[in-house]
């Protein structure tokens, strides 16, 4: 098939005088494509050579799982580590450049982060996954220096697990912060500015758990949960590298994540992904920096029996937020508490 630069060669010899004759024997070509050359008004196109490419023996199982998974989206670090399990060998920027097709882009959200000493604070919230009968959260923790997390499924929000979530972040981390920052949980606030500007009014077991475990509990700015942007920014990693993830796989085989199963793989999926992963802003990895910040926490106690009026209550059993009274008002276990954090 005659090229471009043949076909332009061959009209620019005939301008300079040059019978079809001539041409055809200089080029080595026919006459016939020569007077074809010349007879044709429009060049022709170069078609471009579709390649194989590495990625297409998976498409159909991306496609399956971006499917799958909707309205949710799958980063591609994640369907990566999958293909590679099932023996994909090419980059993850051709698999980039391959789910840009399938997804428009959008401007992420902005995070506003305050940075940390070590030791000095802890975030924590509640993100949900499902509603209604079938409830499923997890409570989150991050550590404000090392960016360490920690997450527990559970199937409620009551005081007692949020508090029993506590102790095993705790645990996992190997120590406890000065400060914990919530945003306006009901089980951790009952008003805002109840005794005056910045001074809250919160639940009283939470101060008596807060006073065992010698930290203080803080409130992030109304209608500003981002400034706890570091444990925002890994409720959305969790959502799309974990949670959604494993769900679609699931319900592709017509299952429902459940809590135990959720947990199992979350614990695992922390110790060998989301603290040993390079973390974006910090440039370190969560599980080395965690090393560093936990000699600036606070030692474990010993458990924590919940004594309220003299009477013991452990978190195995329910602790009621509405029924828990303090001996004391909570301005004097305000003062113990920053005895205990200085």
């Amino acid at each position: 098939m005659l090229k471009l630069e043949g076909w332009m060669e061959i009209r620019i010899l005939h301008r300079q005088g040059l019978g079809i004759r001539a041409i055809a024997r200089r080029l080595g070509v026919s006459r016939n494509t020569v007077r074809k050359a010349l007879r044709g008004e429009e060049p022709p196109r170069y078609r471009r050579r579709v390649r194989a490419s590495k990625l297409d023996p998976y498409k159909d199982y991306l496609r399956a799982r971006v499917e799958a998974a909707k309205p949710a989206w799958l980063p591609a670090t994640v369907l990566y580590r999958e293909i590679t399990e099932r023996g994909y060998r090419g980059e993850i920027s051709i698999l980039r450049d391959w789910l840009r097709t399938l997804k428009a882009r959008t401007a992420p959200e902005p995070v506003v982060r305050f940075e940390t000493a070590p030791g000095e604070q802890m975030q924590v919230d509640w993100i949900v996954f499902r509603r209604g009968r079938d409830r499923l959260s997890a409570f989150v923790a991050t550590l404000g220096y090392s960016r360490a997390s920690y997450v527990e499924f559970v199937t409620d929000e009551r005081l007692e697990t949020l508090l029993s979530c506590h102790e095993q972040a705790f645990e996992a981390f190997g120590g406890v912060p000065l400060r914990v920052l919530y945003d306006n949980m009901k089980t951790v606030v009952l008003q805002r500015d109840y005794y005056a500007e910045g001074q809250h009014r919160f639940q009283a077991g939470l101060w008596d758990f807060a006073h065992h475990y010698g930290f203080v509990p803080k409130l992030c700015r109304p209608y500003r949960a981002k400034t706890k942007g570091k444990v925002e920014r890994f409720n959305h990693y969790l959502r799309h590298s974990f949670y959604n993830p494993l769900a679609s796989r699931l319900k592709q085989a017509r299952l429902v994540l459940d809590k135990a199963t959720a947990n199992l793989e979350v614990h695992r999926w922390l110790g060998e992904v989301a603290n040993r992963r390079v973390h974006a802003t910090t440039g370190r990895r969560p599980v080395e920096v965690l090393i560093e910040e936990r000699e600036h926490l606070q030692p474990l106690p010993r458990p924590y029996l919940g004594q309220v009026l003299g009477t013991t209550s452990t978190l195995s059993r329910p602790l009621l937020a509405e029924a828990v009274i303090l001996q004391h008002p909570l301005s004097v276990y305000e003062a113990l508490v920053q005895e205990v954090s200085v």
